[in-house]
């Protein structure tokens, strides 16, 4: 039970966090940053594998698989706004 508690305590602090930073970056950076944070996206998604693989509990399973997801969901979404972005800047 401990360990559940603290997995949904980091999960709801990390998400509080991510919200509260990602809000508080002008548009105008928002690009540049999502572009250079998809190195620490593919480490959050390194941990969320390692702890979807642990399977102690099956509620930890879930939310494992749940990171597994979203990191995902977020390093493919920074990709896709960098190419975007580079996109930009061609020549046509």
């Amino acid at each position: 039970m401990t360990e559940l508690l603290f997995a949904v305590f980091v999960f709801t602090l990390s998400a509080f966090l991510g919200f509260e930073l990602i809000s508080k970056v002008p548009p105008t950076l928002h690009t540049p940053l999502m572009s250079g944070s998809n190195a620490i996206s593919g480490v959050t998604l390194i941990g969320a594998i390692v702890i979807a693989g642990e399977m102690s509990t099956p509620t930890l399973a879930v939310l494992g698989t749940a990171a597994v997801v979203l990191a995902t969901l977020n390093v493919v979404g920074g990709f896709w706004v960098t190419d975007r972005m580079l996109r930009m800047f061609k020549r046509r």
